[in-house]
């Protein structure tokens, strides 16, 4: 049985979660989660990973078990929570790393890699938006409404996002068997999400989602220019990010490898196995290149 270390750090005054597995010595992969979920969305990806390589999952502030501070006491901004994840990895000495990007992940981990980017040595985004192509329009058209102004009727839209309901249908939509993604998904993630004050965090960060199409030239370059190993596991009915978001890393990475999956948004649910087999592929691949 893997053995899998479930820690607390304090990083800029603030308790950050994470879990963490595998040799300490071995290859580093960073899994960095969406919204609404937490590490708790890599629970089963770890054992698969952590035999060969150094494993750490944090959950970002506000989210999981990680501290969450009242939105008028903390600034939630993606460039913060970027801010508190590289602080993480300074103090676990983690200076060269891979990293896992889904959802609200891809954002701090692009943040990451612009910042620093002799420190990444692949990029695994399993539905992880970079490019104006993946977003489904049908989705985004309410968050959107809400960058525009904020009212009492796009605020009413955007709410809609911190509901049972809306969580359960993340999980599910897409997924060609729904038999095999556990209830306990959205409820766990819903139980977290309604704790007092978090509808305010999770706000501050809708609002603060308006700052990362800006940076997608900057990412573009970036990833022209240092040809990094792109990994893009997808799940091809995911009703928030699109499969052209994926298709587009080719058209910066050539050597990109495009794998288009039949799941939705958490395809780690349905699909892990696969999941894990490509990355261990890609993986071996890499860490032989280096």
């Amino acid at each position: 049985m893997t053995v899998i270390h479930h820690r607390y750090a304090t990083v800029r005054g603030q308790r950050l979660f994470y879990r963490e597995a595998g040799p300490a010595d071995g290859p580093a992969i960073v899994l960095l989660h969406g919204f609404p979920t937490s590490s708790f969305m890599f629970r089963n990806l770890i054992p698969a990973l952590a035999d060969r390589y150094r494993v750490i999952a944090p959950d970002h502030l506000g989210f999981g078990l990680s501290a969450a501070p009242p939105a008028d006491e903390f600034d939630y901004t993606f460039d913060a929570l970027a801010d508190l994840t590289a602080g993480l990895l300074d103090q676990l000495e983690v200076r060269r790393y891979a990293m896992y990007v889904q959802d609200y992940g891809a954002p701090i981990g692009w943040r990451l890699a612009l910042a620093d980017p002799d420190a990444i040595t692949a990029i695994i985004s399993q539905n992880g938006n970079g490019y104006d192509a993946g977003f489904i329009p049908n989705f985004w058209r309410t968050v959107w409404d809400y960058h525009r102004a904020q009212t009492p009727e796009t605020e009413a839209g955007i709410r809609g996002a911190l509901t049972l309901e809306t969580t359960k249908w993340q999980y599910l939509t897409g997924v060609p068997d729904e038999t095999l993604v556990s209830p306990d998904t959205w409820h766990h993630d819903f139980a977290l999400l309604s704790r007092p004050g978090n509808d305010a965090i999770q706000l501050a960060l809708f609002r603060d989602y308006a700052t990362n199409p800006p940076l997608y030239p900057a990412l573009h370059e970036y990833l022209r220019h240092r040809l990094p190993p792109v990994l893009a596991a997808w799940g091809r009915n995911d009703p928030i990010f699109g499969p052209d978001g994926a298709r587009a890393f080719a058209t910066d990475v050539p050597d990109a490898e495009i794998h288009l999956l039949d799941g939705g948004h958490f395809l780690l649910e349905s699909a892990g196995t696969e999941v894990a087999e490509l990355i261990r592929d890609f993986m071996t691949r890499v860490t032989a290149g280096r």
